[in-house]
């Protein structure tokens, strides 16, 4: 509807345009007379004054909606017969107007466009507030591509249901606005399916969304200094949703899809033990993103942290040498009173992961990451593969060596160690955010107490623990310390 308005006064607001009316209210382009700036009001039908404050409710939940993407209120008005509110007119064209238009986007900008959506929306679940049905028609973008949100919000709280609706409706309505045949174009329209539900037990949360838009932009913008391009997925929650590969190049990625589509989303079944690859970090200075410098020589380090498969590899290997022999792994100071190095629980553990069944909530395999070991543990472990712990040097220079920003590396669940999870760094080494956090070889001084005694450091986040993700770190006195978020990876000398 486009009524022109030669002199419709709200106070110091005169209407420009009518844009639409419902059965409540009416809404109009507006210019604020005493500053000259147009803006969107809304106004409360004369007719549905019994109705005013449920409007005014509402009003007060958009205007405590505080973030740059989400459009501002700006006041609200109600005299006798006359109720109204102004809120910022967002710059650009809606999706939905741009879709009449035939207009579509390539994958790099549809990506930017469906972080800022997610975000936005993430922010309204941390603040557990309600909003109105969102769709194409909530989102402007202008022709610079900068995304802004109409505000959504309504009185009366979140309901659990807001953000699948609103998933569900824009897995559907945005794929004719997404330019195939285009790099990450079937990324992302693999997304778009899995927003739908298709594939998967259940949509993606908006926290999945906002992650996975992250890894296919910098996938688009960042060479990647790996010799193959690298991956990403969606990473399951709590062992509940299946994984799916995205390669960088479109036929192995449909064809792997096809092999998940038909094995119905079920791990891939994997006879013995999955082999760790290594990961050369080269030696120099390194500067950490809280300012830290420090250097290291070259080495290599495992990609993923040890598995309980290949931790069942070192204690079977134990048991077949002369009980006499089997302290030879054994660190020096290793207290005479620590007998093996089973970890906590490890038969039910063990046939548990063997059985692939559920083990404190969670989807455990042979290739789930190992927990539950001391220091003593995972020392042996590395000698017993000619190997090392890393100091938290080396792991911090893994970290750092080729990707820009580990602060936003997804923490990930406890869930089976896979090339295709989304906490990994650009060199691909997995877990360092999430998954379980590593011993490291050596003590160390707290940087909040630098005068203070050197302890033995705990590196990375875990599922547990996500603390400050990838920059997490621990320090704790006791080496014999078990938790069941607590694995390690390992290091050897670099070829």
């Amino acid at each position: 509807m486009t009524d022109v308005i030669d002199d419709n006064r709200f106070g110091d607001y005169r209407a420009k345009e009518l844009l639409g009316e419902g059965t409540t209210t009416r809404t109009w382009a507006a210019e604020q007379v005493s500053v000259g700036r147009m803006v969107l009001l809304e106004e409360l039908k004369e007719s549905a004054a019994g109705e005013r404050a449920y409007f005014l409710a509402d009003v007060r939940a958009k205007a405590a909606v505080e973030h740059p993407l989400v459009g501002s209120i700006y006041e609200a008005f109600t005299e006798g017969e006359l109720c109204f509110y102004t809120e910022e007119l967002l710059p650009g064209k809606t999706l939905e107007k741009r879709l009449e238009e035939g207009e579509t986007f390539d994958p790099p900008n549809f990506v930017h466009i469906l972080r800022c959506i997610a975000e936005a929306n993430e922010y309204h679940e941390a603040h557990g507030t309600g909003t109105s049905s969102f769709d194409s028609g909530s989102v402007f973008v202008d022709d610079q591509g900068v995304v802004r949100i109409k505000n959504l919000a309504v009185a009366g709280g979140r309901i659990p249901d807001h953000s699948l609706r609103d998933i569900l409706k824009l897995g559907s309505e945005l794929e004719p606005m997404l330019k195939l045949n285009r790099p990450g174009g079937t990324r992302c329209l693999t997304l778009l399916s899995w927003m739908r539900g298709e594939g998967v037990p259940k949509p993606l949360e908006w926290n999945e969304i906002r992650d996975y838009c992250e890894q296919i932009e910098q996938q688009l913008t960042e060479p990647s200094g790996m010799e193959a391009p690298p991956t990403a997925a969606i990473r399951p929650m709590k062992g509940k949703r299946n994984n799916i590969l995205f390669a960088g190049g479109a036929v192995l990625f449909l064809a792997l899809l096809a092999f998940f589509l038909t094995s119905k989303g079920k791990k891939e079944q994997v006879a013995g033990v999955r082999e760790a690859s290594w990961v050369a970090v080269e030696g120099g200075l390194f500067i950490s993103e809280g300012g830290l410098r420090f250097r290291t020589g070259p080495f290599e380090i495992s990609s993923t942290e040890v598995t309980i498969g290949e931790y069942a590899q070192f204690l079977e290997a134990l048991e077949i040498v002369e009980e006499e022999n089997r302290t030879i792994y054994d660190h020096g100071e290793q207290p005479t009173v620590k007998a093996g190095h089973k970890p906590d629980d490890w038969k039910m553990l063990y046939e548990t992961a063997q059985k692939k069944g559920i083990w404190g909530e969670h989807e455990v395999t042979i290739d789930s990451p190992v927990v539950g070991v001391d220091w003593w543990d995972a020392y042996a472990y590395a000698k017993w593969k000619k190997g090392f712990l890393p100091n938290l040097e080396q792991w911090m220079a893994a970290l750092l060596a080729k990707t820009k920003a580990p602060s936003k590396i997804p923490v990930s669940d406890w869930l089976p160690v896979s090339e295709n999870d989304l906490d990994r760094t650009t060199d691909g080494l997995l877990g360092l955010a999430g998954s379980v956090a590593e011993w490291t070889s050596e003590p160390r001084p707290n940087p909040s107490n630098p005068l203070g005694e050197s302890l033995w450091v705990i590196a990375g986040g875990s599922y547990l623990q996500p603390a400050e993700g990838a920059n997490t770190r621990g320090w704790v006195n006791d080496r014999s310390m078990r938790r069941p978020d607590l694995g390690f990876r390992i290091c050897r000398e670099a070829e």
